[in-house]
């Protein structure tokens, strides 16, 4: 039995030596891969061909008559922190479709404090802790799945609530 494990040690160590070799050999590493090559993409977002940070500040208005609703409120976790309720009409949160084509009623929620962003938010409910001491503004914006933030006659779907955190 030692003799089998030290046959597979061996065979790791020289396989994986070897496959490193070969690897830096043909220019491969590990930083990523070119957003432009389709060979990494599916059909259904090219991200090569957007421009992120123009795609993410370009809203997407939506019809009144369509357009979702959104409420937050924020409750003292009894251990620490905040407990962060997002409350949506006419809005499903869909993580299965981040980053892939627009469809209507649905996408994501953005979380920033005092102005810097946080994360996306996938549900009703998230944690918050380790918020800076004092006034702390809490905002909520919806996004579509393309990651586009949600409007209504030019103004976002957004809603805010400050806090004070000792």
């Amino acid at each position: 039995m030692s003799r089998t494990l030290s046959l597979f040690v061996i065979g790791l160590i020289f396989g994986g030596g070897i496959g490193f070799t070969i690897a830096a050999g043909n220019g491969i590493t590990f930083d990523g891969h070119d957003h432009g090559d389709p060979a990494h993409h599916d059909a259904a977002m090219d991200h090569g061909s957007l421009d992120h940070a123009i795609m993410h500040d370009t809203p997407l208005d939506v019809p009144a008559a369509d357009a979702p609703r959104l409420s937050i409120e924020l409750h003292p976790d009894p251990l620490a922190g905040f407990n962060l309720h997002v409350m949506t009409d006419n809005f499903a949160f869909s993580p299965q479709n981040a980053g892939v084509e627009n469809v209507t009623g649905e996408g994501h929620a953005h979380v920033y404090i005092n102005g810097e962003k946080l994360g996306r938010l996938y549900g009703a409910w998230m944690h918050l802790d380790n918020l800076p001491k004092g006034e702390v503004e809490v905002e909520v914006t919806l996004n579509t799945n393309d990651h586009r933030p949600l409007a209504v006659d030019g103004t976002p779907v957004t809603a805010r609530q400050t806090i004070t955190v000792e």
